[in-house]
């Protein structure tokens, strides 16, 4: 399922994609940026994160993030 999400993906939407790292997972949070057989490119707030499809356990479509908030004075 978690691939189908990413297959049917476009280029630009904001996903969530929870990937096996080392001993645990790591997640990725932003837009889908490229993709090719093997990878997805998420770019994150940390910059574009490579992830290997082999290693995706879970991926879902996102909201944008919400607007930030007014400063008080």
């Amino acid at each position: 399922m978690a691939l189908g999400v990413l297959s049917d993906a476009t280029l630009g939407d904001r996903l969530v994609v929870r990937a096996r790292h080392g001993d645990g997972a790591q997640d990725a949070l932003g837009t889908l940026t490229a993709r090719t057989a093997d990878t997805v490119t998420i770019e994150t707030r940390r910059g574009p994160l490579d992830v290997r499809l082999a290693d995706v356990v879970a991926a879902k479509p996102v909201p944008p993030p919400p607007a930030p908030r007014p400063r008080r004075p």
